[in-house]
């Protein structure tokens, strides 16, 4: 055995020992029925007060948006800190009240099912050892994120900018499990489902699903670990889908099912779920009707200020450092665009290390103004094919998909 291959084996088993260890211990205790007030803040839109939590298990100083099933959200101060999101301040968002508080690894199965030439039920010891380890990192964006800033208001989680996060996800990729259970000819789709359900029977199950040829891609991934750490509970453990450059309502959370359908999928949460309008940005006006809908797939670039914020005075001929976040969603980042004088002039900025094309990156640039005054700063991410944020914010009645340029207003004092 060469270093290599040592260092991957001792890196399966210590992942494995996590795996085992979370199990039995981390998740045996009830999720809190109503989490602990600490610290409030205030979110940057009406009625946008909400309390800081650290009740929820592995997570820590987290915004509550709602307590069952969890919405919890990543204060955005995080974001300045690193590239990578830690796991115990990673946004949550379930769909579906019941969620298992203890998950036995010995006796828990992946089961790969459907169209294909074997049924198989894998053990996590079997998916960490058996398949070719696969690593990529990818932000997981929740499609309404920012819906609190939507004008008109619409229903929904009112997020700020913090239902994402960035991780470096450690797993196998989907299409070693598929061609391990051997898909069939004609095979259309691939539905995944997690140990989550409803409270009442007549809910339906969360069930996604992916076209073929994307399931097969080599991308597409079933992870164990989030930045080198076994899954966090309510992030998923123990496995979750990865589906990178799409939105997380594709990434599924304590997946245990696999299935290869010769159909196309129409359960609920394909067919009347998470559809937005065939526009442009899924922009529409309020109130228009008879619209086409589509399923939301992939995600737009978005570009963020994490170091300032509207409202800071700046004084007249210091030099100031401005820095922020940007990923390309789908398509990867291109580039980043920055003005001082409210989206008149554009200049690029510094980006910092490239992690992949579907991770956050870091950009900065420095401002200096000699006057006094208010100042409108501004940014823009450009993808890998050239489109951009827009102007104007979009609007759309599920509060999907927000990507408006990104502004702050800054005194010169």
């Amino acid at each position: 055995m060469n270093d290599h291959d040592r260092d991957i084996f001792e890196r399966r088993r210590r992942l494995l020992g996590g795996l085992g260890a979370l199990g039995i211990a981390a998740l045996s205790g009830p999720l809190p029925g109503r989490a602990a007030e600490t610290d409030s803040i205030a979110l940057p839109f009406a009625n946008g007060s909400r309390i800081l939590t650290s009740s929820f298990p592995q997570k820590s100083n987290v915004i509550l948006q709602r307590t069952r099933p969890p919405l919890l959200e990543t204060p955005f101060e995080v974001f300045d800190q690193g590239v990578l999101t830690p796991n115990d301040r990673f946004y949550v968002r379930w769909h579906l009240a019941n969620i298992p508080t203890s998950v036995d690894p010995a006796t828990f199965r992946l089961d790969i099912r459907g169209h294909v030439n074997k049924v198989v039920s894998l053990t996590l010891d079997e998916i960490v050892k058996k398949f070719e380890q696969f690593e990529i990192i990818a932000v997981n964006q929740c499609s309404g994120n920012s819906r609190g800033f939507f004008n008109p208001r619409v229903p929904g989680g009112q997020w700020a900018n913090g239902a994402m996060g960035n991780a470096r996800w450690t797993g196998v990729r989907l299409k070693h499990l598929l061609e391990y259970a051997g898909v069939r000819a004609n095979a259309v789709q691939v539905r995944f489902n997690g140990l989550d359900s409803g409270v009442i029977p007549a809910t339906p199950d969360f069930m996604k699903s992916l076209a073929i040829d994307h399931a097969l891609d080599g991308e597409v991934m079933v992870a164990y670990a989030m930045n080198g750490e076994p899954l966090p509970l309510l992030n998923g453990y123990p496995l979750r889908l990865v589906v990178p450059g799409w939105y997380a309502t594709y990434w599924v959370k304590m997946l245990n099912d696999i299935e290869v359908l010769d159909r196309p999928d129409d359960n609920f949460w394909t067919r009347k779920a998470y559809l937005v309008p065939d526009t442009p940005f899924a922009n529409v006006r309020p109130g228009e009707k008879d619209l086409k809908l589509v399923p939301i797939s992939t995600m737009l670039p978005r570009s963020f200020f994490t170091n300032v914020r509207s409202g800071m005075t700046v004084r007249p001929g210091q030099s100031m450092p401005v820095r922020g976040i940007a990923f390309g969603g789908f398509h990867g980042l291109k580039r980043v665009l920055f003005s001082t004088d409210g989206g008149r002039t554009w200049s690029e900025v510094k980006l910092g290390r490239d992690y992949g094309k579907y991770s956050f990156r870091q950009w900065q640039t420095t401002i200096n103004f000699p006057q006094v005054g208010r100042q409108v700063l501004m940014v823009r991410a450009v993808d890998a094919t050239a489109h951009m944020q827009p102007n104007g914010p979009n609007w759309n009645g599920a509060g999907f998909m927000r990507n408006v340029i990104e502004s702050v207003e800054v005194n010169v004092a």
